[in-house]
């Protein structure tokens, strides 16, 4: 990875510090109303999207656009706007879509600011639940709610006998993938978010947050915010999770080795 200049760490988190307050205003004042879905996968499954997801990411563009013209964005709806410059940022505009098509307020906005194709900030917005989490260096990272911001930390001392796991397939795992990970079945107990579950265990409420199939777009945002809580993030067969994929992310390095070697069989 090339070295970002830790001096400019206060600038892009100021802007995302705004951002996120930006963000929930325009949710309450434009889109907490009747939206339109249609599916992407049109008949050979189902990915939803919706107006508000569209709105969005469009307000995010504007954002970014007036503040950083010359950067490169890459947006889950509108693509990629192809710019020489070494920072890119990476948006969901709305991540966990199914969630917000039903009205559970547990979905968010992502966005990370990439330098030279590494995230290096990371914003998760939760408008309904008037919070977000976010990165101000690779060694800080803060959740703000109402108003209040607090600095957040992994479970470093979680074990395997009283481990709290999150998990979701997302429909990627047959049957039989998943009877080759009986421990890794037995061991979901508690419900799986979206994105809260990445931040919650970046504030040390869950240990290990097991999930399948994360586009750039769902990752990238919140490899700095747990990073910077002192989390661990690979894929399952440990490789860097900066091109997506399945992914585990732990609150310590032991918790961490032991589910890579429970999920082997799958990874």
């Amino acid at each position: 990875m090339n070295k970002f200049d830790s001096k400019k760490y206060s600038v892009f988190a100021n802007f995302l510090n705004k951002l996120a307050q930006d963000l929930t205003n325009f949710y309450f004042s434009k889109l907490n109303k009747p939206f339109k879905v249609s599916n992407k996968l049109k008949g050979k499954g189902y990915d939803p999207v919706t107006t508000s997801d569209k709105a969005f990411e469009k307000f995010i563009r504007s954002k970014i656009k007036k503040k950083f013209p010359n950067h490169q964005i890459i947006g889950e709806e509108f693509g990629q706007n192809k710019v020489s410059s070494e920072f890119t940022w990476v948006i969901d505009p709305i991540d966990g879509t199914r969630s917000f098509v039903i009205g559970n307020p547990t979905w968010s906005n992502l966005i990370s600011l990439n330098h030279k194709g590494y995230p290096v900030l990371g914003l998760a917005n939760f408008p309904v639940l008037k919070k977000y989490y976010i990165n101000y260096s690779d060694k800080i990272a803060y959740v703000v709610e109402n108003g209040k911001r607090r600095k957040i930390k992994v479970n470093k001392k979680g074990t395997f006998s009283d481990v709290k796991v999150s998990a979701a397939f997302h429909g990627s795992l047959t049957l039989n993938e998943q009877k080759k990970i009986p421990k890794i079945i037995k061991l979901m107990q508690f419900p799986c978010s979206d994105a809260l579950s990445y931040s919650h265990l970046a504030e040390g409420r869950l240990d290990i947050v097991i999930q399948c199939s994360n586009k750039i777009w769902d990752i990238h945002p919140l490899i700095p915010i747990v990073k910077a809580a002192g989390g661990h993030l690979n894929t399952w067969d440990n490789k860097d999770a900066i091109k997506g994929g399945n992914i585990l992310v732990s609150s310590n390095k032991s918790l961490h080795n032991k589910f890579l070697k429970l999920l082997k069989p799958v990874s």
